[in-house]
């Protein structure tokens, strides 16, 4: 992953737990890295370690950890470093949702080495879709949960995000229910 993940996870615990708790989890992970270069590519086992680390550390469970992160990654982190491209992306949480497949194919031209996820949005009423994820990155989908429940709060638009189903061998993607 980018170093803008692992800046973004520093950043969130720093913010709501102090900068103690960020040391604890650095010694807690083995971490002898003392800024992350945001462009610069690192090892996915890291940022797992970190995820784990912090689990122990706060005392919360890892869903929690992924799920506040998706939060803080989509009302922090992306609105800091990808304003533009957030806004034009969508102007509501329905539009963002329908363009969110196309997302990733842009921020790819800024990461070149970016393995991105694969979205696709299925509509299934007039207030409700289905948010099919797919990634090469296994136990992440609790930080997709934050991500869809953070551009609710982005757009203003209160919504119900519910995972249906977990990948497999014979499924690889994940799939979520988006109410609104």
């Amino acid at each position: 992953m980018y170093g803008l993940v692992n800046q973004a996870v520093e950043g969130l615990v720093r913010r709501d737990f102090g900068d103690a708790a960020w040391e604890q989890i650095k010694a807690d992970a083995n971490l002898d890295v003392d800024v992350f270069i945001s462009n610069e590519s690192y090892d996915d086992s890291l940022t797992y370690k970190l995820v784990a680390s912090a689990t122990k550390v706060l005392g919360v469970d890892a869903t929690t950890v992924l799920t506040v992160f998706g939060r803080y990654w989509v009302l922090t982190t992306a609105r800091e470093s990808y304003g533009e491209l957030l806004m034009a992306t969508g102007r509501s949480l329905p539009d963002f949702l329908h363009n969110l497949p196309n997302l990733h194919s842009r921020v790819t031209l800024l990461y070149r080495r970016l393995r991105p996820p694969i979205f696709r949005v299925e509509q299934i009423g007039d207030s409700k879709v289905h948010v099919h994820y797919q990634s090469h990155r296994a136990g992440l989908e609790a930080f997709v949960v934050g991500l869809l429940e953070g551009l609710g709060q982005l757009f203003e638009t209160p919504c119900a995000v519910r995972q249906l189903g977990e990948r497999d061998e014979q499924n690889p993607a994940c799939t979520f229910e988006v109410t609104w």
